[in-house]
């Protein structure tokens, strides 16, 4: 463990150059005390550190030092190589940097982790996309990548689900996240956080001026804020179902978005009871799409919902 940490901190001096000792404490889950018995570990081994004091010091290496060891385990191997397959960086247009630095972390990794790291690439593959997702719009992540990575702000031209014509909005990016093969862009609004699918950008522009982020904000801290509002956002309509047992697995995946609790019932009998929670009472007629297999039991104007529909369809093809 002690020499895990010693890699550790070496590394992370390499890398930054100074580092407070408490944010060293921190990030290895050790006491500060602890942290300077490591320093002078590493200085008895010959590693050229030392400690500055004072309201910008740090734990420092001297200057032009480097070491080429690359401090990777043979899981840490592994982990980078299925990092690797989960196809954001063709997104990117990184796909050929991705496969030099990947040959050039073959080439440094110790030579017993190398057939291991070489099975895996060809032994786990990793497909972000979704199940008969269908075609979709082609997206240009350029102008988002180049607004993100020069702190820029953005003019985008939006348009959400259901209307024709899209909306302006000035944005400042904090970054791009891919979730389930889907793009977004996560930006604030006048100081407000928002989700942007990059599919529905309809034209992007950078702007002269400079982001104005949240003092102290990142991208994992609004990404993880916004996440939670879409996932734990209430239902409107609390629908209360019986599903065929023969149907149940199917019916589990089309619905995955709206159950409220898992499907309830004897391992034995024909019919399984469920609990769904929709948006907007129209939402139900998701639900028409299975027949006769599934019925609303409550409430009543779920069920005269899902008549209208049928209707619907009835006078549409009578």
């Amino acid at each position: 463990m002690k020499s895990d940490r010693l890699l550790s901190i070496l590394l992370l001096l390499q890398t930054r150059g100074r580092v407070p000792a408490h944010e060293l404490a921190g990030r290895l889950e050790v006491s500060v005390r602890t942290i300077y018995r490591d320093v002078e570990a590493l200085s008895a081994a010959g590693v050229p550190v030392y400690a500055e004091r004072g309201r910008h010091g740090g734990i420092r290496l001297l200057a032009g030092f480097r070491t080429d060891v690359t401090g990777l385990t043979a899981d840490e191997s592994r982990a980078l190589f299925i990092l690797a397959a989960q196809g954001a960086h063709a997104a990117l247009g990184l796909d050929a940097a991705l496969d030099s630095a990947l040959r050039k972390v073959m080439a440094a990794l110790p030579a017993p982790h190398r057939p291991a790291a070489e099975a895996t690439s060809r032994r786990v593959l990793v497909d972000a996309t979704r199940w008969k997702s269908g075609p979709s719009r082609a997206v240009d992540l350029q102008v988002l990548q180049d607004a993100v990575f020069t702190d820029r702000r953005l003019r985008l031209h939006y348009r959400h689900s259901g209307q024709r014509e899209p909306r302006t909005y000035t944005v400042d990016p904090y970054g791009l996240v891919a979730k389930a093969g889907v793009w977004y862009l996560v930006a604030d609004t006048r100081r407000a956080p928002r989700l942007f699918r990059a599919d529905r950008v309809r034209s992007a522009r950078l702007l002269g001026d400079p982001v104005r982020r949240r003092d102290g904000v990142e991208l994992a801290d609004v990404w993880e804020e916004l996440r939670r509002q879409v996932e734990e956002r209430p239902g409107v309509v609390e629908v209360t179902v019986r599903v065929r047992r023969d149907v149940l697995d199917l019916f589990c995946r089309m619905t995955a978005t709206a159950l409220a609790a898992p499907p309830e019932g004897d391992g034995e009998a024909e019919w399984v009871t469920a609990r769904l929670s929709y948006p907007t009472l129209r939402a139900v007629r998701q639900l028409l799409a299975f027949s006769g297999q599934v019925e609303v039991l409550d409430p009543p104007a779920a069920r005269a919902e899902l008549v209208d529909g049928a209707r619907s369809v009835l006078s549409r093809y009578a």
